[in-house]
């Protein structure tokens, strides 16, 4: 059975679709931007850092929803407007995700919503 999450202090969906949902054993967080936690209609201030470390934030809350953190995480999928920006986003990613880091793929994309420069889902498992 399917189940959404709507984690607290997490921006509502900007479509039709849930912030997260669970599968069985399996935690899914949609794609989510770096939005500011005070206007959900504005992205964080600063650059790639600050967007990579709100995006984690973002799902990090929606993990705690059901009682997961970023050490139950599988799988992620991270999509950047600028695969030169990768560096830095790995700096944060080594330092959120403990080993065993999760499988991760990283693309390079032509546009990502409200002009965001990183975008990232996970898939975790409790």
């Amino acid at each position: 059975m399917k189940y959404s999450i709507n984690a607290p202090n997490v921006p509502d969906a900007i479509g039709p679709y849930s912030q997260g949902t669970t599968a069985g054993r399996l935690v899914f967080a949609a794609g989510q931007l770096p939005v500011d936690a005070d206007d959900p209609y504005q992205l964080v201030a600063g650059g790639i850092r600050e967007q990579t470390e709100r995006v984690i934030d973002i799902v990090e809350a929606i993990l705690a929803e059901v009682d997961c953190t970023l050490s139950d995480v599988a799988q992620t999928t991270i999509y950047l407007a600028d695969l030169d920006d990768l560096n830095v986003v790995n700096d944060v990613y080594w330092r959120r995700f403990e080993p065993p880091a999760p499988a991760r793929t990283v693309v390079e994309v032509s546009r990502i919503p409200m002009g965001a420069l990183i975008e990232m889902d996970c898939v975790a498992c409790r």
